[in-house]
């Protein structure tokens, strides 16, 4: 596993895991999901089929979101996505970056958008790919996940899980699969799955904040325009955020943002970076390096 070396940072009072390698232009990669999911305990591994390659021309950082993979659980207050994007901001910040590409996966796509537009000053480029967090409409993910066969968090659930998301299974490694494994047994993971569900906050807090934001998001993508240059990667054959979510999306960055771009890629589900690595990889850096 080409990860395995991370580092560790203090954002506020959060223990923050992150990788790095590379030199020149700063990429930063943020990974999907959410704290307190039974579903999966995704982390920035999700990353490793993409980062050695990309680290060959840029400086690359992927952290561990807040309260995911080994970085720390947040306070009961900020258990949404509005604390996910700020201490992702507060991290970016804290390590001395500046004018970075920002690169987001679903719900980190919704992330790196609301960066762009909360923080522009942290921001040259914002990356898009597969978010039904952020298009349009409603995904389809819990009815393509209902019902999953084996335990929850189980190498089993999640490779199931995957698989469900994916137009092939070939990218579903051993070491990613061993890596969320390690996170799901974790105590905080445990701890912000108690959280989120027995204890009401997935339905009391995080659901109606998210939906509030995400409509927020939309309107200030209209009116305040992304302001950064923007490109969208979409999976042709994604089966919980479909291309019908990605296209008026687009639309409405495009209306007022001139260099933006949409990807379509062939064969490919919910993870286009890690069932095409070498295509995606082609991808970011023909984007920035048309920006030089």
């Amino acid at each position: 596993m080409p990860m395995n070396d991370p580092k560790w940072t203090r954002v506020g009072d959060v223990d923050t895991r992150y990788f790095e390698a590379g030199e020149g232009e700063t990429v930063v990669l943020f990974y999907g999901g959410n704290f307190g999911s039974k579903d999966g305990s995704n982390c920035a591994v999700a990353w490793d089929l993409n980062f050695d390659g990309l680290a060959a021309n840029y400086h690359v950082v992927a952290p561990d979101k807040l309260g995911q993979g080994h970085t720390g659980n947040p306070l009961d207050d900020d258990y949404t996505m509005n604390a996910v994007v700020h201490h992702a901001a507060a991290f970016i910040d804290g390590i001395g970056l500046s004018n970075v590409h920002l690169v987001g996966h679903s719900r980190g796509g919704y992330l790196v958008t609301r960066l762009t537009l909360e923080f522009p000053e942290l921001v040259r480029s914002c990356t898009i790919i597969d978010s039904g967090t952020l298009g349009p409409g409603v995904g389809l993910n819990e009815i393509v996940h209902a019902q999953p066969p084996h335990e929850p968090l189980s190498r089993e659930c999640q490779r199931w899980t995957y698989e469900k998301y994916s137009y092939s299974p070939d990218h579903i490694t051993d070491g990613w699969l061993d890596a969320v494994v390690e996170v799901g047994r974790l105590p905080k993971t445990q701890e912000a799955i108690r959280k989120m569900e027995d204890e009401g906050f997935k339905a009391g807090l995080f659901l109606p904040e998210l939906a509030r934001q995400k409509a927020e998001t939309l309107r200030w993508i209209q009116d305040r325009k992304m302001k950064r240059p923007t490109q969208l990667v979409w999976g042709y054959n994604d089966p919980t955020a479909p291309l019908r979510q990605g296209i008026p999306l687009y639309e409405m960055i495009a209306a007022g943002e001139r260099q933006a771009y949409f990807h379509i890629i062939n064969r490919a589900g919910h993870f286009p970076f890690r069932e095409h690595p070498e295509r995606f990889n082609e991808i970011v850096h023909g984007f920035i390096g048309s920006l030089n």
